[in-house]
Formats: structure tokens, sequence, C-alpha cells
């Protein structure tokens, strides 16, 4: 090894000297899969040398850093709009040059509309006059009637946030399509973080539900709530074919629209028309999901042309709400850009694997093997040798010199063990490429917490980190990996849940990068037929047939 490192130029090795014999090692050995460990610096430090050594004086350095966001870029094609301080919130403006992937471009009406909804909003929200007018009309227990209902009045939709931070991403998605489809101002409980992790969305106003808001317990909203709409349609407290009761009778004060996983048919009414028409006279409407419901919503005949209009493209209706709503607040784009400087920024292919496993398969052999022969079988990684001592093809090697570039690979899960098997596995073992292969995982918080900032923290810096890839491998039904994909314009690689003989069935590529509506209507409202063969670009989910999934090819 001295002789090595003296031919190399180099010294003899001490400690303290890490990256000198990192360089020569790389140099002479470009098989190797380099892993890191310890402080982030002394990683980005390790990454750079060894880049410059693999690439062998190319100046094909850090894509990133060498070209600079455009304007178009910034706003996500008309997406995002100019005007926010941009020091409260990096990631506004930053994200675009994060990502390969360019995305979707937004449709002219989607951006139009996107457009009024923020006047809205700004003209409806917290601290104007029309809130506070809409607020004591909500203490009076009633909505103003249609007869006495100003043309200026405001109605709104209150979206309660709980469960894992996957669903309330979807959850808040799938409120906000509802809110701007019927002129809604959309207020998010800010309970579990919701204001900590993610920047307003509206310039010039809140989204987040003020605290004095007077239904006291709306959080509590269940089953039992005397106002849920489904019970209301149920004992006929209100009935859409009117009637000379009904029509006397001033609509309720607020209604409380319960889609849980528990919803009774009579819930279920809610993707109905007559229903909507039925709601549009309530002032205030509380929802509770931990869903994307978006694909229930493209059921309602009454919402299916302006959805057209305004996703032409209807695999990118998340991909783009997404985009337009979610961006990390500061501590949390610290902790994307400086993973994605020191573990991603410098590769030549970047690939996300999203390992989400019930707790009593945290080790699974099974999954691992579906996890190596999904990634080898599909060209996202390169095979390993079979024989730990034999050496990779000249033709490897040679390549090697001519400068490729490592790939690396982000692996998020709630343990270790997957990555420490994936990363042992290509350092014990050359690639039958030669290429470098470069593994890490952000953290590994052992269990899912509810309600603790920092691991919540991580967890929507590990989704953000995986949409900056340039292919993924995600987890079936993971809300985790939804958010993942449609943000990063990812149709993904999906990883079956373990069936019930504990056999891992093999990995197939999605049909689209839109979640999977989990707890989906499985009728429409009048026929009685499969929802998912209501409308052409609504299919089954492959990792939930129960449920629905936008897909924009019409032959699944």
């Amino acid at each position: 090894m001295t002789k090595a490192l003296q031919a190399a130029g180099g010294k003899p090795w001490r400690p303290g000297k890490m990256s000198t014999v990192l360089v020569a090692v790389l140099m002479t050995m470009p098989p190797l899969v380099v892993i890191f460990s310890g402080r982030i610096g002394d990683q980005a430090m390790w990454i750079k040398t060894a880049v410059d050594g693999i690439r062998g004086g190319t100046d094909d350095d850090v894509s990133f850093m060498k070209h600079p966001t455009t304007s178009h870029d910034k706003l996500l094609g008309g997406l995002l709009v100019d005007g926010f301080d941009q020091e409260s919130c990096h990631s506004r403006y930053q994200s675009a040059a994060y990502r390969r992937n360019a995305g979707r471009r937004p449709s002219e009406h989607l951006v139009s509309k996107l457009r009024r909804h923020e006047d809205l909003q700004r003209r409806c929200g917290p601290g104007t006059a029309a809130y506070s007018a809409a607020v004591e009309q909500l203490k009076s227990g009633k909505s103003p009637a249609a007869a006495e209902a100003s043309p200026e009045a405001c109605r709104y939709l209150v979206s309660i946030s709980y469960r894992g931070l996957g669903n309330r991403i979807l959850a808040a998605a799938s409120a906000f399509l509802y809110a701007m489809l019927t002129d809604r101002v959309l207020l998010v409980d800010p309970s579990n973080e919701m204001g900590e992790l993610f920047c307003e969305p509206f310039a010039g106003t809140t989204w987040l539900l003020p605290p004095e808001f007077p239904l006291v317990g709306y959080q509590g909203f269940y089953l039992h709530t005397a106002e849920r709409y489904g019970k209301m349609r149920e004992d006929r407290v209100l009935r859409p074919d009117g009637g000379e009761a009904a029509a006397a009778a001033p609509p309720p004060a607020f209604a409380y629209i319960h889609l849980d996983y528990n919803q009774t048919d009579y819930d279920k009414l809610f993707f109905c028309d007559e229903d909507q028409r039925l709601l549009s006279s309530i002032q205030w409407l509380v929802m509770r999901t931990d869903s994307y419901i978006v694909p229930g919503l493209f059921l309602v005949d009454a919402f299916q042309d302006e959805l057209a209009a305004l996703f032409p493209e209807r695999d990118a209706v998340f991909h783009h709400l997404g985009r337009y709503l979610f961006h990390p607040t500061n501590h949390v784009w610290g902790l994307v850009t400086r993973y994605y400087r020191g573990h991603l920024a410098w590769a030549r292919r970047r690939v996300g694997i999203q390992v989400r496993v019930s707790s009593w398969e945290w080790e699974s052999p099974e999954i691992l093997r579906t996890i190596t022969s999904c990634t080898q079988d599909e060209g996202l990684l390169p095979r390993v040798l079979d024989d730990t001592d034999q050496e990779p093809p000249a033709t490897a090697a040679a390549s090697a010199r001519r400068g490729l570039r490592p790939s690396a690979v982000v692996i998020t899960s709630l343990k270790s063990w997957y990555y420490e098997k994936m990363k042992g596995m290509y350092w014990e073992r050359a690639t039958e490429s030669g290429e470098v292969v470069v593994f890490d995982q952000p953290s590994h918080e052992e269990q899912q917490m509810y309600g603790v900032r920092a691991h919540e923290r991580k967890a929507w810096a590990e989704m953000y980190l995986l949409s900056t890839t340039d292919v993924l491998v995600t987890t079936g039904t993971s809300t985790f990996g939804y958010v993942a994909q449609g943000l990063g314009g990812l149709t993904p690689w999906v990883l079956p849940r373990r069936e019930v003989n504990g056999t891992a069935p093999p990995c197939r590529r999605d049909m689209s990068m839109e979640p999977c509506f989990h707890v989906a209507p499985l009728y429409d409202c009048k026929r009685w037929e499969d929802a998912g063969k209501i409308v052409p670009h609504v299919r089954h989910c492959h990792d939930m047939p129960a449920g629905l999934k936008l897909v924009d090819r019409t032959e699944w």
C-alpha cells in the first residue's frame, strides 16, 4: 500500500490523513464502493477528492452548481409567483436547482386559477373583515340563507391535520384542490407541526387556522359528531331533493365531512353531484381525511370539465399541487441542502430507495432480495460479481479511467438493516461494469413518532431528498413514497407488501406518479358501477387494488 501511495505521488499513511488514502485507492481501484461515515463536512471533502480522481481531469463538475436557476425555472413554469420574501423561505425559489428533472409544465388554466385563488385567500383570509363576519355567522349557529347571502360572502374549508406526515401532506393537497374547485378559502389545522414544516403558500395572508377559531374541539370531530354530513343525510336533516321543509330551513352553520377509513356509505355521498350542490349552500366545511381523495373528485360530474382544463395531464395533479403548496421551512431546507451537496450533487446517477416495512419484518431477507433484484434487473444499479475475489473486466476499469462518475444511492427507512446489507453487498463485491456505487442513509429513527418536531423535520427532509433523485424505488401503499414521487415527477418502481405466506412478489413499474386513494368509493352515485371503470383516467391501484389512481394512459 505504501508503494502504491508513493507511486501516486502521496506519502505513507498516517492517522489524520484519510483523504490522501482515499484518493490513492480510488485511482488504483475504480470498482471500489465508497462508504461514508463521520461528519458531513469531512464527507463532502472526501467526495470531491474522490470524484476529481475518478473523473481524470474532466470538467464535468457538480452539475447543479454550474447551471444557475433561470427566472422561468425558479417559478416552475408559472406555478409559483414572485413577491415572497426569499429570506423567509429559501426553498421556494431554490428548489428547481436541486432536481435534474424539470417536471411537468402547468397548464395556463391552472396558473390563472391559482392566481385567482390567491386573491380569494387574501380577500377572505384571517384578519380580514370578511373572515370576521364569517366567524360571527358561524357563532350564530346557522349559515346565511340563500336569499340573504351577500355575493361577497366568503366560504371556507378547514382541513384537520392528523396521522403521519405523508398522510397530512396528501390530505392538505386534496383539500386545496377541493377548495379551488368550489371557491372556498382553505384553512389548515396548524397542529402536528404544519406551521413548523411548511412555508406559507399564499403571499400576503396565512393558510393556518387562527387559534381563536370558535369550533372548540374540532380536532376531535368523528362519527359521533352531530354535524357530520353523512349523519345529517342519513337522518334526512339535509335532503338534496329539497321539499318545503328543507326549503324553509336555513342551512346549518357548518358541516363536518368525515372521509376517514371508517366512513359510511352516507359519508361517501360527498362524491355525488346532488350532494355537492347541497354542500355549496353551507358556509363552513370541516374536512377530516388522511387520504388523497383527488381521484374521487374526478368522479363528480360537475367537476370533470374544470379538472380536465386544469390538468390536461391527469397523472400530474399532485405533482403540480405539491410543488405549489409544500415548501420546506428554512431549518428543514438546511437539512436537505447539506445532505444533497455532500451526498448527491456530484453523482452521475442518483437512486432513491424508500423501504417501509412492518414491525415484524424489520430484517426480512425476502424483502432484501426483492430490493436487490428490482434495482439490478431494472438497470437502476449495476450487478455485482458472484465471486468476491474476482476482479472486474478490463473494459470496466478502462471506462472508469475515462471518467465514469459514481452513482449515489440514498436509502430511507426507520431501520438501518436494509442499508447495511446493500452497502455491504457493494463493498464486498465488485460490480460487473466496474462502476462505483456510494450508499448512504440520512437517518434511522427506529420507529415512527408522532408530534416529535425533530422526527418530523427529518421525515420531511428525507421525502424531499428522495424527490431529487433520478430514479426511485418505493414501498407499496406508503404515503411517504407517494409524496416523494409526486414532488419529483418520478414514476417509481414499487416494492409490493409481503403476502400472507411471507413471500415478496417482484417489483413493478407503477402506472403513474400519482398517489393512490386508499379508501375510495366503490360505486358511482347512481349507477352502482365499479368506480375504477367510470371515467378513463381513474383506475385501480397496483399496490392497493381497492383504491383508485389517476393515470394519463387510458389503456391501463
